[in-house]
């Protein structure tokens, strides 16, 4: 007769246990919520990881214009000498970021950093929030050029975002230092994506015969959209299902997609953060959705609604790109992301 033998780490994993060092003192428990901006600052500076992305995340719930006033503030109070104080100026820009805010006369000081690791991560902050800063080819040019090879192999990566005349001069300036076995494949691909070179096996896209010859147009831009890596597909999947158990909610057949237009809009421009219910299905909505405002125009923002709206089962009437500006307009004073609440205030759904 066989037995299925359960391991004694594996009982330890089912129950929930953590393996501590009986020697050492356990982390001491840091209050998040309810605690203020200034101390959630300070706890930036605390060794465990888990303290620090909770904080982050909670300075994201904030009133934008208080946090960024306290991280300037914050960080003009540091202390040069002290031990991880490039860390911390890491953590604020962080911060920063999460708000959709990023600093950008910080960010470039870490550029220059002393510690290759914040210059490497300030070069990825960099690569996705580069709507935002003007500079930006000039910065990944000079990091592509940086003497340390994880630094510039982010500024590779980041140059196959760019458009391909732009990217191609980042990577020009990354093959003028060797490029180690970490990043010679990732340079050829980049280089190969700029090129428009890179193959890849795609499956024809369906396109429905009921649609004009404009619509199609749109909806195989907004698929090419959808499908670009670190947008919408990356959390709500190829299939538009999402992702549950990781708190992605599914495009599929939702009163978020399908009904109120103007909602849907004010959503994709300005991202969204917190709870939300999709389908009956409660989702915490701790990581933000990302704002497009600065990364699509009006016509890319309609493509990919639209595409959305008549893809996975959806069935919907196409966005323009004159209602998609029609609502930029509208919105263009309004800081951070939306919020469920919000939204369904402005925008309650429709009754079934």
């Amino acid at each position: 007769m066989q037995h299925n033998a359960v391991t004694h780490s594996e009982i330890m994993f089912m129950v929930g246990y953590r393996v501590t060092y009986p020697s050492r003192p356990l982390a001491k428990v840091v209050k998040v919520d309810g605690a203020d901006i200034s101390q959630l600052l300070e706890a930036l500076k605390l060794p465990d990881y888990r303290t620090r992305y909770r904080v982050r995340r909670e300075l994201r719930g904030r009133n934008a214009k208080d946090v960024l006033n306290a991280v300037s503030h914050w960080v003009n109070q540091l202390d040069t000498k002290e031990n991880g104080y490039e860390h911390h100026l890491l953590e604020a820009l962080w911060v920063t970021w999460g708000l959709n805010k990023v600093d950008i006369t910080l960010l470039e000081k870490l550029l220059t950093a002393n510690d290759f690791r914040v210059r490497a991560a300030a070069v990825r902050v960099l690569r996705y929030t580069g709507h935002q800063v003007p500079r930006q080819v000039e910065l990944l040019k000079k990091a592509a050029s940086d003497e340390h090879g994880r630094v510039r192999l982010e500024a590779i990566v980041a140059a196959s975002w760019q458009p391909k005349e732009k990217g191609l001069s980042i990577l020009d300036a990354a093959s003028q230092k060797p490029l180690d076995h970490w990043m010679k494949e990732t340079y050829e691909a980049a280089y190969a994506h700029l090129k428009g070179t890179l193959s890849s096996p795609k499956k024809e896209l369906e396109i429905t015969p009921a649609f004009s010859p404009a619509q199609a147009a749109m909806y195989k831009a907004g698929h090419e959209i959808y499908m670009k890596d670190g947008y919408c597909n990356t959390c709500h999947q190829k299939n538009g299902m999402g992702l549950q158990s990781s708190g992605f909610p599914p495009l599929s057949g939702t009163e978020w997609v399908l009904q109120d237009t103007e909602r849907l809009i004010k959503i994709t421009l300005k991202g969204m953060y917190g709870p939300i219910t999709v389908k009956g299905a409660k989702f915490r909505g701790d990581v933000p959705m990302t704002p497009f405002e600065g990364l699509l125009d009006d016509g890319e923002v309609a493509a990919l609604l639209s595409y959305i709206r008549n893809s996975f089962g959806n069935k919907a009437s196409f966005i323009t790109a004159e209602e998609v500006r029609t609502v930029r307009n509208k919105i263009k004073t309004k800081k951070g992301f939306y919020t469920s609440e919000e939204l369904l205030k402005e925008h309650p759904h429709e009754n079934k």
